[in-house]
This record gives C-alpha cells, structure tokens and sequence, in this order.
C-alpha cells in the first residue's frame, strides 16, 4: 500500500504530471523542465532530460542541468544509433550505470566528451508499446544509491501524458 507523504518525490511529481492538460498528445507537458529540475536535484545528478528518439535521430526535448555543466540543451540531436539512449531502449546498457567512467575508457559506450560517473536512463514506453525516447539524468561524479526506481515512476507517469486516448497505470 502506498503511503501518501505529500513531501514525497513521487508525490510531488504526479501531482505536477497530473496537473497538466488531459489531452494527450505527443507533445511534453509544459510542467516537464520544472519536474527535471525537481529529479535532478532529489537524485544528486548534474543533468536529467527527455529525449524523443525518431527517425534514427535522438532529440533532447527537456534539458535540466547544474548551473556549472550544461553539456546538452533542448533542441540538441545526434544520431540515435549513436546516443546511449538507443543502447538504453535496445537492452545494450543497463538502466542503471554506477559507475560508467571505466566503460567508456574500455570502448564498451560511446565517448560523449565529458565525464559521466552514475548514468541512469528509462525508456518513456507509450500506452500502445511504441517507445517514445527516454527520461535520463547523470552526474560527473559516482552515486550508487541513485534511485533508478523514480526514474521509472516518473517516465510511466510521462508516457501516461503522452499516450492518446490511453489510460496508462504507472508502476514502481
């Protein structure tokens, strides 16, 4: 059972996921930068973003980042083939990397250019099974707590907003 603590991460993001437009659509609710503000922060990470990965491109809708670091930004797009977003989504990575500095020194991940220690990344899987992007966020340094679970809670809550028509349950 789930308690209701109105302090509460998940709370506080379904209340401003569920707060928006009922009709969905593929478009990001507007509320969509204040919750990854609201993530990255919680989760101790330097980014948190939304990416909508089409037509073999993968698209930075939503950006959050530190003021210091600000390594991609919405609007950014690269090739989908060659984003860890795409591994994410393929099962090529986990979605939960403690520590990814090691991986990508040994050629397993793609070099983005700057350090990333815990990396945590979910596909947005809409209602009817089509995968939208995902819902990331890192940071430069390593977190083993990070919690990958609200991650999930909060891409199933956006999928949820962004499936026509669909009433999509979220899940833990």
């Amino acid at each position: 059972m789930f308690d209701y603590h109105p302090d509460d991460l998940d709370v506080t993001i379904s209340e401003m996921l569920v707060a928006t437009s009922d009709s969905a659509d593929h478009e990001l609710p507007e509320v969509v930068p204040a919750v990854l503000k609201l993530l990255r922060k919680r989760l101790g990470m330097d980014v948190a973003f939304v990416s909508q990965i089409a037509d073999g491109r993968r698209t930075f809708k939503a950006v959050d980042s530190a003021p210091d670091f600000a390594p991609v930004v919405a609007g950014m797009s690269d090739p989908a083939e060659e984003s860890w977003c795409q591994y994410v989504v393929e099962g090529r990575l986990p979605e939960k990397i403690d520590d990814a500095a090691p991986l990508v020194a040994a050629g397993k991940m793609p070099d983005p250019g700057f350090t990333i220690g815990t990396h945590l990344s979910t596909p947005v899987r809409l209602a009817d099974g089509q995968v939208y992007g995902t819902l990331c966020c890192f940071s430069r340094d390593v977190h083993p707590g990070a919690d990958i679970d609200r991650l999930r809670f909060t891409a199933n809550l956006l999928a949820e907003k962004l499936s026509p028509g669909a009433v999509a349950t979220p899940s833990q």
